[in-house]
């Protein structure tokens, strides 16, 4: 007969992987959006978010990692058309 509760129970540690796994589902989703507009905010949010998702402990780290990687190539992808149009910002 067990007369003490367990130290986690299920229902509480099952809501935070669930929100791991909405921010690297929200990370991929940010950093494909982020290729085509709005590169310069988008990028970082999904690096961020992808991050967060990976410390967390997601169930969905594949979709993680290639958020952080769409996030970086997001950056890229701006500093590339800046040095070719010589400014700040570029319109396609």
């Amino acid at each position: 007969m067990r007369l003490t509760a367990p130290a986690v129970r299920p229902a509480e540690a099952a809501p935070r992987t669930r929100d791991a796994d909405g921010m690297a589902v929200a990370s991929f989703v940010l950093g494909l959006l982020g290729l085509l507009a709005l590169n310069l905010v988008l990028g970082p949010v999904s690096v961020v978010l992808a991050a967060v998702a990976l410390w967390r402990g997601t169930s969905r780290p594949g979709r993680a990692w290639l958020g952080m990687a769409l996030g970086v190539a997001d950056l890229v992808v701006l500093a590339v058309a800046m040095q070719l149009s010589h400014t700040v910002s570029w319109n396609l």
